[in-house]
């Protein structure tokens, strides 16, 4: 089996290398080799390379940035995949697009399910959906894979930025009314690692084709999120002051409860999502070790 991965050093691209099983055909394509803001890169290096899966791992996720450059983020999020898709319906190739649970509004009390209504409330929200639904339309054997809250031991994320703070930072003013799922990166490379053979083998009109929700098991706001990271990583450790979403404005809106219910994605492929805390006490682990960077 042939895996081409779109993405090469963000946190889930890094994630599949980390991940892949030794034996198993992997090429990782980043801007130097796939520059997705031109049309036709993405049908050119598909067809050149025939994969059996395409794992797109590629997207615009500065979410407050795209709210200023609305053009480049559906560029990426929304058109290119759209042509990864019909590139990959083109050559054969199974399909998985990776999305966001920032396609919901955040209304919602419980978990969102795959069935719920979209209604993005920020422009990456909105350019994410776009790309699902054109992954989907341009692809009869296609997976749409939402996630929640990404961290790993290396890159932008969350977690590591709340520790970087923590060195120089008695006090830490972090938002608590937000409500997700964090989902470590290894986790989500895993999944898609495990779905993988199935895809590629699965024919049009398997049932096995269309939209899940992955992320970490459980539900947390930011604040919680931060306490569990500096509980794992030992005094000392900052204060937490727990804020509203009002009392830290920024460009983009975020929904309020960003938790996904993975039931259909547990069920279909008999993967357990890992619970959130779990996750966590593994990617510090490796931060702590020095396995990230």
């Amino acid at each position: 089996m042939r895996v081409l991965v779109i993405g090469r050093a963000g946190q889930l691209a890094r994630a599949l290398a980390h991940a892949a099983p030794v034996g198993l055909a992997m090429a990782f394509h980043g801007r130097d080799t796939l520059d997705l803001r031109f049309p036709g890169a993405a049908a050119r290096l598909i067809g050149e390379a025939r994969p059996d899966l395409v794992i797109n791992a590629a997207a615009w996720t500065a979410v407050d940035q795209a709210e200023a450059e609305p053009d480049a983020a559906f560029r990426l999020n929304a058109e290119a995949p759209g042509e990864i898709a019909g590139a990959c319906a083109a050559t054969g190739a199974a399909l998985i697009h990776i999305s966001t649970d920032y396609v919901f509004d955040g209304t919602k009390a419980g978990p969102y399910a795959e069935t719920d209504p979209t209604a993005p409330i920020n422009v990456y929200g909105a350019s994410k959906l776009a790309g699902e639904r054109a992954a989907m339309a341009g692809n009869p054997r296609a997976v749409v894979l939402r996630t929640s809250w990404v961290y790993a031991p290396w890159g932008k994320n969350f977690v590591l930025t709340v520790l970087k703070l923590a060195r120089t930072h008695p006090r830490l003013r972090i938002v608590d009314d937000q409500q997700g799922s964090p989902t470590s990166a290894l986790d989500l490379a895993g999944a898609c690692l495990a779905v993988a053979p199935r895809l590629a083998g699965a024919t049009a009109g398997d049932p096995v084709w269309g939209l899940y929700h992955y992320a970490g098991r459980g539900a947390c706001s930011w604040a919680d999120l931060a306490a569990e990271a500096f509980a794992l990583t030992g005094p000392p450790a900052p204060e937490i002051d727990r804020i509203a979403t009002a009392d830290y404005p920024t460009p983009a809106r975020r929904p309020a409860n960003s938790v996904l219910d993975c039931r259909r994605f547990e069920t279909t492929f008999g993967i357990e999502t890992v619970a959130w805390r779990q996750a966590l006490a593994r990617v510090i682990a490796m931060v702590r070790e020095g396995g990230g960077t």
